[in-house]
């Protein structure tokens, strides 16, 4: 099956984030390393999580001069991450910069996105920021601007993925955090969907933290969330 789910390791300690997968199916799902468990556990704990059979997206999200960011990507790259990700509004040449980095790697090279819009931003949210374009206007600039640095795909909001899907290539990729059940609250993600929402608007892949983190069976979980995703694929 294609794994399009990817839970989400939002834990302060390695100890917690094994625990988790001592109970998942590595076949079941892909996993993200943010930066509060690589913060705490580091490089390390990266490897351990790929050898215990997980695909990791490494979510550091890289914003910083062009130089440093194509030589952290580089860094992160050699973990053997399946994917890992830069800040779109670093700029073209920061993008382009670090997909040259990965040049050269055969066929362990990850997956390299631009996180456009965080889903904790709203219009007012980019207004105190400086930036006029409402979410959706802003998602749609800097989605195009990743396609034009040669990145392979984007992170951003369900609520845009029908209109980049319809925009951008077939093979672009749309990672898609946010996700929850309809009836769970929407705790700090303002633009959400479900599951079965998020691919038929055009999502490859689903971020999903707390309804399977938090939940009494996580793998129970998980598989209720591959049903929804498999009923609209």
């Amino acid at each position: 099956m294609t794994k399009r789910i990817i839970i989400a390791l939002d834990f302060e300690t390695a100890a917690q984030a094994k625990n988790l997968l001592a109970q998942l199916d590595p076949s079941l799902c892909r996993v993200k390393i943010g930066k509060e468990l690589f913060t705490a556990s580091g490089p390390k704990l990266v490897r351990e999580v790929i050898s215990s059979g997980f695909d990791v997206f490494l979510d550091l999200k890289f914003h910083d001069i062009p130089n440093t960011v194509a030589r952290a990507v580089k860094v992160a790259a050699e973990l053997g991450v399946w994917m890992l990700n830069v800040h779109a509004s670093g700029g073209l040449t920061m993008m382009e910069q670090a997909r040259l980095a990965l040049e050269g790697m055969n066929s362990g090279r990850p997956l390299l996105i631009g996180v456009t819009v965080l889903t904790s931003l709203e219009k007012e949210d980019l207004q105190q920021i400086g930036i006029v374009s409402n979410p959706e206007e802003q998602v749609s600039k800097l989605a195009f601007l990743s396609r034009d640095a040669g990145l392979d795909g984007v992170v951003c909001s369900a609520a845009e993925t029908r209109l980049l899907r319809a925009q951008l290539p077939d093979d672009f990729c749309l990672v898609t955090p946010g996700i929850r059940r309809a009836e769970v609250a929407a705790d700090d993600q303002k633009r959400i969907v479900g599951p079965a929402e998020a691919i038929q608007n055009g999502s490859n892949y689903l971020v999903v933290g707390r309804p399977i983190t938090r939940a009494e069976s996580p793998n129970d979980a998980l598989i209720e969330f591959n049903s929804a995703v498999a009923s609209v694929s």
